[in-house]
């Protein structure tokens, strides 16, 4: 399955904040076949990102998007290494 990053641009984005969203995202990710694997935060230029394995960009912003309306401004496909 592809891998992304993804990534929100939040100023004033608190790490708290986020942590509670993730828990969202996980509670509707089975939904759409997607798994929210990590995600990292940025509070000092308002900026998150999240690696999720999605079978598309758009499933992964669906979850977003019903788990609590933040969704992404960009969705990168990205390889591990």
């Amino acid at each position: 399955m592809p891998l992304y990053m993804d990534v929100h641009n939040v100023p004033g984005v608190s790490y708290d904040d986020v942590v509670e969203a993730h828990k969202k995202d996980l509670e509707r990710q089975d939904a759409y076949n997607v798994t929210y694997k990590q995600f990292f935060v940025d509070e000092l230029n308002g900026k998150i990102y999240c690696l999720v394995e999605a079978p598309d960009p758009e499933a992964a912003n669906r979850v977003h998007s019903e788990a609590h309306g933040l969704l992404a401004d960009e969705i990168h496909e990205v390889r591990e290494g």
